[in-house]
């Protein structure tokens, strides 16, 4: 019996020894892999936020493109209503008079000058003062 519990101390003092021994050598290469993973975790993730921002850019720079379209289109029809009704305006000074008439009788109208001789309006520059 004596013989059986010396070989379980010598066998546990020696299975001690060798875990002891293991993590020494074995942390120091475990906390390096560890660091190199978390690594590669964080390179990972700035890559993704890399690529999150280059598409928000791209996103943004068709969005641009097409408010910059809808622009041109809306100025093109601004500028073909304007063509039309100058073209219908040209030689329609009756119809210019009636809408100027029209326009005295709106009452949301509170400073009217009305035009001389050389349809250039009488200015009160001192209306203003009293």
């Amino acid at each position: 019996m004596r013989n059986s519990s010396f070989a379980t101390v010598l066998l546990t003092a020696i299975l001690v020894i060798g875990v002891v021994l293991g993590l020494m050598f074995g942390m120091p290469m475990y906390n390096v892999w560890q660091q190199e993973m978390r690594g590669k975790a964080e390179f990972s993730r700035a890559e993704q936020n890399r690529r999150i921002k280059v598409e928000e850019a791209k996103a943004e720079k068709e969005s641009a493109t097409f408010r910059a379209e809808a622009e041109i289109i809306r100025a093109e029809g601004v500028a073909k209503a304007n063509k039309i009704i100058g073209g219908s305006l040209k030689d329609n000074k009756d119809y210019l008079t009636y809408l100027w008439i029209q326009a005295l009788y709106d009452e949301s109208n509170s400073v009217i000058y009305v035009p001389t001789e050389a349809n250039l309006p009488i200015l009160e520059a001192t209306r203003m003062q009293k």
